[in-house]
Order: structure tokens, then sequence, then C-alpha cells
């Protein structure tokens, strides 16, 4: 980039622009989270395994409606007794946890009822989100830049002369690696949880539209006003 400094026979002038817009959603993130408990190792193990298949077959059954399935993390351990000495196992934990993804939204409330009906089973999201390749990335970036061009244009004019040259054009923080470019914003995870009783009817969940931003610096030169 252009480091020059400015001089009376090129002003230069610096300006940021952001781009703004809100879109719907492209994917939603679901965390499923399976656990077991007993005496006895085998058995314990036994249960985790079959819940997690429950599981498993009920999100594969939305067919495209699900993007990708992944078996996040895995664990069974013993739970000691807290009186006495000695390693006395009084039980066995079991846990794994699915996450899906899913881009047809008309099948979530439905499925998240019926994974949270399972028995030892929490649901956690949806989290809405955009593809890492989102067009709306693309027109956020964009939106940004017009908006520098406009404003340093307007502090040209407001000076009777016009721009010559772009210096410099820059993420704004750039220098900052946890602001990098554009960004989405989206709602507050929920949680589900079976309850006792019969079948739990299908969830009302509604999209919620994703804020994405993006932020510019543009370094201009102009031509000399006529002060």
């Amino acid at each position: 980039m252009t480091q020059e400094h400015a001089t009376p026979d090129a002003p230069r002038v610096t300006v940021r622009g952001e781009g703004r817009l809100e879109v719907d959603p492209e994917l939603a993130r679901v965390w499923v989270t399976v656990s077991a408990r007993g005496t006895d190792r085998a058995a314990t193990l036994a249960d985790l395994t079959r819940r997690n298949t429950r599981v498993l077959d009920l999100v594969k059954a939305q067919g495209t409606a699900v993007e990708k399935v992944e078996t996040g993390s895995l664990s069974i351990a013993p739970d000691l007794g807290r009186r006495g000495r000695g390693e006395r196992v009084r039980s066995y934990r079991g846990r794994v946890q699915v996450k899906a993804e899913l881009t047809d939204f008309t099948v979530l409330g439905e499925l998240v009822a019926l994974l949270a009906d399972l028995e030892m089973t929490s649901v956690d999201g949806p989290w809405w989100t955009l593809r890492a390749d989102s067009p709306a990335y693309a027109e956020a970036r964009r939106l940004a830049v017009t908006e520098a061009v406009q404003r340093a244009r307007a502090y040209a004019e407001a000076l009777g002369t016009t721009l010559a040259s772009l210096l410099e054009l820059s993420d704004a923080g750039a220098e900052d690696a946890m602001t990098p470019g554009p960004r989405a914003y989206g709602p507050v995870p929920v949680a589900f949880a079976a309850e006792e009783g019969g079948a739990a009817p299908g969830l009302d969940l509604e999209p919620q539209r994703q804020t994405v931003t993006a932020e510019v610096v543009a370094r201009f030169t102009m031509r000399p006003p006529a002060l």
C-alpha cells in the first residue's frame, strides 16, 4: 500500500465506510447431548450406544434437509464414591454429543421436539447462521466501499474539488485478528430437554434474520482545492 505523505499538491482524505444489511439465515445448527448412567460399565456403554443410534437415525431420516451430522465428543467415566478410601466405583457416566446442520427449516421444529423427547437427551440451539461463502458478506463489503467513496467525494465537494486517486483500502480493524472483515450476528440459542409425559408437539421455530456488517478504511488523494 502507498504510504506517501500528503502535500499541498496532493492533499489526502481518509474516511470510514460501513455496510450493513439483514438477510435470512442459511443454516441452523443444533447440538444434541445423549447421556447414560449405570452401575455396570458395559451396560452403561450399551445404553449410550443405543440412544446415540436413535439420535442419528432421527437426524438422518430428515434426508436432504440435513446438510451435515457429526459426532462432537464421547466420554464414559467412573463415578467414585465420596466416602471411603480406594478406587471404589459407585456408577458409570456416559455422554456423547452430536451436531446437526440443517438447511431446510420447515422440519427443524419437529426434529428438535422429537430429539428432546428422547430419554436422557438434551438439545441446544438452534444457532442460525450463514455459510462462510454467503453472498451476503460480499454485498456488505460492496456497501462499505460504496459508502466510503461517497463520503470521500462529499468531503472533496465541500472543498470545491474532486478525488484524484485511491491510496489505500483496508478492512477496519484489520490489525486486530479478532475482527476480520464482515460479521454476522444471530440469536442466543435455547436449550431443550425431555420431560415426563407424551410425545412433545413440533415446535414453531421462526428463523431469525442475520445482521451482516463490514467496515473499511479508505484513503484518497484530492486535486488541490482553491481555498
